[in-house]
């Protein structure tokens, strides 16, 4: 009898403490999300219909017209960041608020998915209670969803008036435009204009990205001396393939253990005539077997956490390629990518935050996830000028991939945790 009214007493001291923990302003704005999820669920099947992979510039643009109604119903400005045409990508759409009040926010969506007009169709289609697969539902369609939601709820309730708040969704985030600094430089200027960032890339109730790893390319060129076959062990030439070999397996072997560094080889060509190009990324070669091959070319990779991390990596894989074996020589070059989103004490804060969120919500902690499971997104070209959050966006699972699916039943639980963390940093 003791322990059932200990159970009972404990039970009721949590709702108390649920009920202190949210004011009477952010229970009004949970209602509003739950009124709003029918209309937001319409939103998300109707962006998701329309096809827009990166290269469909007509079907990006369509998806950022319809999410620019939404936002311009909420008093934002709209404005479309337009592309050379060089680049053959949709314009980028920013929509805008200004005002005095609160933290500016510059929040991160994209309108484009990884899902071209040629490869089979994946419509909207609810699975159980539960899930919903289609094309880009979950990467991020959902996000997107998500972000305007969230803003409806607080612009229904008068919350966002003298709010600073930027939502920016670029069209090609699944393969940005090159040269970046043509398709990412409004979108850092704009960022820098602002004190925190927070993104809409997958996300779930117990993980959220306060790091994201940078991505960088590098090219391999080894050349030997061509030779009949029968001398390759003879020690004065053991070719470009040995030597390419080599030094591959060095990085393996330098790396493998080293925590949030990985070196990928994504293509390995070698041969007596080799022709290779790093922007396509595709090649051919042509060679005997009794011919002691004289070039080869491999590109790949470099994934890390920071900046120091990258330098320190690069150094090392110089110093590989640098040990020829007999016969041959080799040299590497970098191509930087995707900077990384390294893990600060102002994005740590902002992950406390929303735990702290989470728990008044009755939904549980929220902690860091592991900043090597994560490739690098939008919020990377940022990271280094303000505070940020990224993972904020829908749940699911198999994003990029036929058959994506999101979780319904979480869907609104993460748009209410969002709604109340832009409210707080507001005040």
């Amino acid at each position: 009898m003791k322990k059932t009214l200990f159970l009972i007493a404990f039970t009721l001291f949590l709702v108390a403490t649920h009920a202190q923990a949210l004011t009477k302003e952010e229970e009004k704005i949970l209602t509003k999300i739950e009124q709003g999820m029918p209309a937001m669920t319409e939103l998300l099947k109707n962006s998701v219909n329309i096809n827009s992979g990166t290269f469909n510039v007509k079907g990006v643009r369509a998806v950022g017209d319809m999410y620019a109604t939404e936002l311009k119903k909420l008093g934002f400005t709209i404005e479309w960041i337009v592309l050379p045409d060089s680049l053959k990508r949709a314009p980028h759409l920013v929509a805008t608020r200004k005002g005095k009040k609160g933290k500016k926010l510059f929040l991160i969506g994209h309108l484009d998915t990884v899902f071209e007009p040629d490869m089979p169709p994946n419509p909207y289609q609810q699975l159980t209670d539960s899930t919903a697969t289609g094309q880009g539902v979950n990467d991020m369609k959902g996000g997107d969803v998500i972000i305007i939601g969230s803003l409806k709820a607080l612009k229904e309730l008068n919350l966002l008036d003298d709010a600073t708040i930027t939502v920016y969704m670029t069209s090609d985030e699944e393969n940005a435009g090159e040269p970046r600094n043509i398709s990412r430089g409004d979108f850092i200027e704009r960022a820098k204009q602002h004190d925190i960032a927070l993104a809409y890339e997958g996300g779930n109730l117990s993980t959220v990205a306060t790091a994201r790893r940078g991505a960088s390319g590098w090219q391999l060129e080894v050349t030997g001396k061509q030779a009949h076959s029968s001398g390759v062990f003879g020690g004065n030439n053991f070719g470009s393939i040995y030597e390419a070999s080599r030094i591959v397996n060095a990085f393996r072997e330098t790396f493998v253990k080293e925590e949030f560094v990985s070196i990928n080889p994504g293509l390995f060509i070698g041969g007596s005539e080799v022709n290779a190009n790093w922007e396509k990324q595709l090649g051919n070669a042509s060679g005997k077997t009794n011919i002691i091959s004289p070039r080869t070319i491999v590109i790949g990779d470099l994934r890390f956490l920071t900046e120091e991390q990258k330098n320190k990596a690069r150094e090392k894989m110089k110093n590989i390629v640098s040990k020829s074996l007999a016969g041959t020589s080799a040299s590497i070059r970098f191509m930087d990518g995707i900077p990384s989103m390294a893990p600060t004490a102002g994005n740590e804060a902002l992950a406390k935050q929303l735990s702290s969120i989470s728990e008044a919500m009755g939904v549980g902690k929220v902690v860091p996830g592991n900043a090597g499971s994560r490739g690098a997104g939008d919020i990377s070209y940022i990271a280094a000028y303000l505070d940020c959050l990224d993972g904020l966006g829908a749940s699911g699972k198999g994003a990029h991939a036929p058959g994506e699916i999101i979780n319904l039943k979480e869907f609104p639980i993460l748009m209410k945790r969002s709604a109340l963390l832009i409210y707080r940093l507001l005040q």
